[in-house]
């Protein structure tokens, strides 16, 4: 049994090690992947923390912090008047936190969104507008 447990073990940490030569999911991995990472803390501040997983390293980045004000909806009824409120206006807090996947020559080779809000009218998310340069 303790064999097996080393061997699945063994196995998910050979299978961390492996990046992917897909295509990027997103403006943030479009961006960042292949890049020097200290080119990414450089423009965004240092990490909070970091990890070994195999050879690499995982470092946790949070920033971004922002407020946004969303308006309140309401009915349209006809001749442009405004009917029942639909949603209450309210306000959001933004943040954006990452792991970066870092290989032993320091370039990221992965990055995936930990913490991260919906964008606005479909758009994208806070985390690729603020790191994807969107």
């Amino acid at each position: 049994m303790n064999f097996r447990m080393l061997t699945l073990a063994g196995l998910g940490l050979a299978l961390a090690g492996c990046t992917t030569s897909g295509p990027a999911k997103n403006a943030i991995e479009a961006r960042w992947n292949g890049q020097p990472a200290g080119a990414f803390f450089a423009k965004f501040g240092p990490p909070i923390n970091d990890s070994n997983v195999g050879g690499a390293t995982v470092y946790t980045w949070r920033g971004g912090y922002k407020t946004r004000a969303v308006a309140a909806t309401y009915e349209e009824l006809p001749n442009g008047k405004k009917g029942k409120m639909l949603t209450r206006g309210r306000t959001e807090y933004l943040r954006c936190e990452v792991q970066l996947t870092v290989s032993p020559d320091y370039n990221i080779r992965g990055i995936r969104t930990v913490i991260d809000k919906p964008g606005q009218a479909g758009g994208p998310s806070y985390c690729e507008e603020f790191l994807g340069g969107a």
